[in-house]
């Protein structure tokens, strides 16, 4: 069923990365039965932007590349929310922190991020790399405008346990992960992840982030 245009919404959505087994893992989660957007679908954490997001002290922040490429689709300001998105919406649906020691911070903390400094630890801006951005086609129940990160299970802390809006969350290989009942853009975020860990060379020095949108009936991937 086609729904009127919607305006996407900002959302961030976290590639986790394991890599102490014979082949690189990622974490994957399923959306439930009765969800609008997605029913089923095996994905990566994440969601849409929320106002504490920009006011978050992480224990480091963005690594300059990375905020310059983030920065040519938004303001600087919303490329950190958008970031601090990322890493909030996967302590909420998984119970990983991608996060670091730091000092109390100063004032007051918004619930959301309670669970970081409970711990003395403060979300790691500094190791997220943006790897891609996507808009949902028009005639969706939900758009999103995405931006896709990626971090390695390095720099996590806590246990897998959700807040129940992901399923059957865990860890799987990325050639089982592009056998699962996944969203296109997710098979094509597995795709760039894949060339990634086989070519890791120096991410500082990246210029552009691939970005997919629709136009028509097709699928069109530009440089920016």
């Amino acid at each position: 069923m086609k729904h009127p245009t919607i305006r996407p919404r900002d959302a961030a959505t976290l590639a986790l990365i394991r890599r102490d087994g014979r082949h690189p893992s990622v974490l994957m989660g399923q959306r439930g039965k009765s969800q609008a957007f997605m029913p089923e679908r095996y994905v990566f954490p994440g969601g849409g932007v929320e106002l504490g997001d920009r006011y978050v002290r992480p224990s480091g922040e963005l690594a300059e590349n990375v905020a310059a490429r983030l920065a040519r689709s938004c303001t600087p300001a919303r490329a950190r929310s958008l970031a601090a998105a990322a890493v909030r919406e996967t302590f909420e649906e998984t119970g990983l922190m991608l996060a670091a020691p730091s000092a109390p911070p100063k004032g007051k903390v918004r619930p959301e991020w309670n669970g970081f400094h409970a711990r003395g630890l403060a979300p790691a801006l500094d190791r997220l790399d943006y790897i891609y951005r996507a808009v949902t086609p028009p005639g969706q129940v939900r758009r999103f405008n995405a931006r896709f990160f990626m971090a390695f299970a390095d720099d996590l802390h806590g246990e897998i346990a959700g807040n129940g809006e992901l399923h059957d969350i865990g860890w799987v290989s990325i050639s089982e992960a592009l056998k699962m009942p996944i969203p296109h853009i997710t098979g094509v975020v597995l795709g760039q992840i894949s060339r990634l860990l086989d070519d890791p060379g120096p991410r500082e020095h990246v210029k552009t982030t691939p970005f997919l949108r629709h136009i028509g009936d097709k699928y069109l991937v530009e440089m920016e």
